[in-house]
């Protein structure tokens, strides 16, 4: 494998962020779930600078994309960098682009002070589980994620 290197998306990259969130959701299984489309993507990510997205690129192509925001630990007083969404493409697995992205991530954590990494993965995702934890990662078994979505979060902001 040719040396992995990593650029920032820019605007005119809302096409190709959408085909790897449509890439994860079907391996997720969930690609009836995606609703997002250039235009969002370009709103959000560029217009209103909500989460950044990196590309790890494997000579010249790009190999996948890491979606990823600042939280906040009120117990470190300081940011986090949670990566919403890490894919890559099927013919690059396997061959060390997924721990450069992680390791890009953590990089970019460090760089700017940030006191902690973090994401979810599917309980079902041994692949990504086994991985994340040969890296070091600890999964946080006392934690229950709460969400509420569509009109529930409608209602809720309402009464």
């Amino acid at each position: 494998m040719a040396e992995i290197t990593f650029r920032h998306a820019e605007e005119k990259d809302c096409a190709l962020i959408l085909s790897f969130i449509k890439g994860l959701a079907e391996y997720e299984k969930m690609g009836d779930q995606v609703v997002a489309t250039e235009d969002l993507l370009r709103e959000w990510i560029f217009e209103k600078k909500k989460a950044e997205v990196i590309f790890p690129c494997v000579d010249g192509k790009e190999a996948g994309f890491a979606l990823f925001f600042h939280n906040f630990s009120t117990f470190l007083g300081r940011a986090g960098v949670y990566l919403e969404d890490l894919f890559i493409l099927p013919e690059f697995r396997g061959h060390g682009v997924g721990k450069a992205t992680l390791k890009e991530l953590a990089r970019i954590a460090v760089e700017r002070g940030c006191g902690r990494l973090e994401w979810w993965c599917l309980d079902w995702n041994r692949p990504s589980i086994d991985f994340y934890l040969s890296l070091g990662a600890v999964p946080m078994d006392e934690w229950t994620t709460y969400r509420v979505t569509g009109d529930t979060l409608k209602k809720l902001a309402q009464d």
